[in-house]
């Protein structure tokens, strides 16, 4: 209905209209609007002759290659195997992002602790409890994981406050992260935001990719951490997503190596190699219908 919507508004128009539409429009749709922007972004970017991260940071640095390090999306540590962390493991990662809170706090920790022998040199699970645990849970758990090689835990609390978020991460030798909890009662800035050391951002549930991207900007003024995150969208959402990871530039592995995760796609894909996602200095997103 949104896209129907904007696109009546928009038939006819230059590229810088409506995007301009966009900007005025900030209500509903985020995923909708994550749209129309990347193809806008695309566009407007392939008419300047410079890839989509250029156009969105004017003033990146040229002369590095784009590319963004990811992490490896492995699902439930229920299904996790030893192979699994070794198969990934192979393929150049050394980040291994794990959805916890399932099967119940102590059947994961005992998972975790066993499943940490078959860990690479370095290697290190990111966790994501998607607000499972209570605070008694999440304070027993954060105690037990600081023994074990842990990158971050994403989303603890069932019903997080700043102040349980802000006694959590003072415990917890590892990022606290929020990532759903960013846009519950309305777009960041939260309180809770200040109480963890990192966000996941999604530009599909934040409304668009200069949207996330002046999020991530202020973000990293306030010493946050930052992941840019893929909801496991088409090719045509990855190539602009991978794009804007590389205009925030975060240091730490990225949520975007997501593509194998789909039977079918819409065309070519971003696809990890050793650990990275390299995007090709080309004009536009680099995403091909095919």
């Amino acid at each position: 209905e949104w896209l129907r919507a904007w696109r009546g508004r928009s038939l006819g128009c230059s590229v810088r209209t409506a995007l301009a539409d966009l900007d005025r429009d900030q209500a509903g749709a985020p995923a909708a609007r994550f749209a129309a922007e990347s193809a806008l972004g695309d566009l407007a970017a392939q008419v300047a002759g410079v890839p989509l991260a250029w156009w969105l940071d004017p003033g990146m640095d040229r002369s590095a290659p784009l590319s963004a390090p990811v992490n490896a999306v492995l699902g439930a540590l229920a299904d996790l195997t030893p192979g699994d962390l070794a198969a990934s493991a192979a393929e150049g990662y050394r980040v291994f992002k794990v959805k916890v809170g399932l099967d119940g706090l102590e059947a994961d920790l005992l998972r975790l602790a066993d499943l940490a022998r078959h860990l690479p040199t370095g290697g290190q699970f990111r966790l994501d409890a998607n607000g499972a645990w209570t605070l008694p849970e999440a304070v027993r758990g954060v105690a037990a994981l600081n023994a074990l090689p842990v990158e971050a835990l994403e989303e603890p609390l069932r019903d997080p406050t700043p102040e349980h978020l802000r006694q959590l991460q003072a415990e917890a030798g590892f990022p606290l992260a929020l990532d759903e909890s960013l846009t519950r009662g309305g777009f960041w800035p939260t309180a809770a935001v200040a109480e963890v050391q990192r966000l996941v951002l999604k530009p599909a549930v934040l409304g668009g990719l200069r949207r996330t991207l002046a999020l991530a900007r202020a973000a990293e003024a306030a010493g946050r951490e930052l992941v840019v995150t893929s909801l496991v969208e088409s090719a045509a959402g990855l190539w602009p997503t991978a794009h804007l990871a590389a205009a925030i530039a975060s240091p730490i592995p990225q949520g975007l190596a997501t593509a194998g995760w789909l039977a079918e796609d819409l065309g070519k894909a971003p696809w990890p190699r050793a650990g990275r996602i390299a995007i090709p200095n080309v004009p536009g997103s680099g995403f091909r219908p095919g």
